[in-house]
C-alpha cells in the first residue's frame, strides 16, 4: 500500500508525523450481541468520511511539552501534566478542552488546521476497513498489545503479560 504523509515540526528534532485517512464508508457502531458492547454503541448506521490526515503516533510528552510553550490562545496548557514520564511515552491525563488548546496553537504557529477527528472519524481509522471489534480481530491478546494477560477480553484465554508493546501492523 501506499499513504500520504507529511511531518510538521515543531522545534529542533521534535516531529510530528501526520498520515492521510482516505475518504469511504463504514458501518458505524458495535453490532447487537457484541462482547462488551454499550448502548451508547449502536444501533449501527452507515457512514461516509471525508478524507483527512491524523497523526501516525500519539502524541508524546515532548511534543505536548514545545506546543504548550507556544502563545496562548485561550487557556493555558502545563507542559508537564502526565504522570507516567517520559520524553517518548504518550502525554495523558489531559482533558478535552486541553487537547483542543493543543490543536489551536499548532494550528497558529503552523498555518495549517489542527482539530480532533470526529467520532465518526476516529472509529473509520480505528477500523482501518474491518467489521470485527479490533482492527486486528475479534479479541486482544498479549501478543497482539501490551496489556496484562491475566484479565483477557470476552472468550480470549489468559496470556502471559509480556510485558512489551509489540505494533500492530508490522
Amino acid at each position: 500500500g501506499e499513504a500520504r504523509c507529511f511531518v510538521e515540526e515543531l522545534a529542533s528534532g521534535v516531529a510530528l508525523e501526520m498520515v492521510e485517512i482516505p475518504n469511504g464508508a463504514f458501518l458505524m457502531g458495535a453490532p447487537d450481541g457484541e462482547t462488551g458492547r454499550s448502548d451508547d454503541e449502536g444501533p449501527q448506521h452507515p457512514v461516509t468520511v471525508s478524507s483527512f490526515y491524523i497523526g501516525k503516533f500519539t502524541i508524546t510528552q515532548e511534543q505536548w511539552s514545545v506546543v504548550a510553550g507556544w502563545e496562548k490562545i485561550e487557556r493555558d496548557l502545563n507542559p508537564d501534566s502526565s504522570q507516567f514520564k517520559g520524553n517518548d511515552q504518550p502525554v495523558e491525563t489531559v482533558s478535552w478542552e486541553e487537547a483542543h488548546e493543543f490543536c489551536a496553537r499548532l494550528s497558529k504557529k503552523t498555518g495549517n488546521n489542527y482539530r480532533l477527528p470526529t467520532e465518526a472519524e476516529w472509529e473509520y481509522a480505528c477500523r482501518a476497513g474491518t467489521t470485527t471489534p479490533f482492527a486486528f480481530g475479534e479479541t486482544i491478546t498479549p501478543e497482539f498489545v501490551n496489556y496484562n494477560g491475566e484479565y483477557p477480553y470476552a472468550k480470549a484465554k489468559k496470556g502471559e503479560n509480556r510485558g512489551k508493546t509489540i505494533p500492530v501492523g508490522s
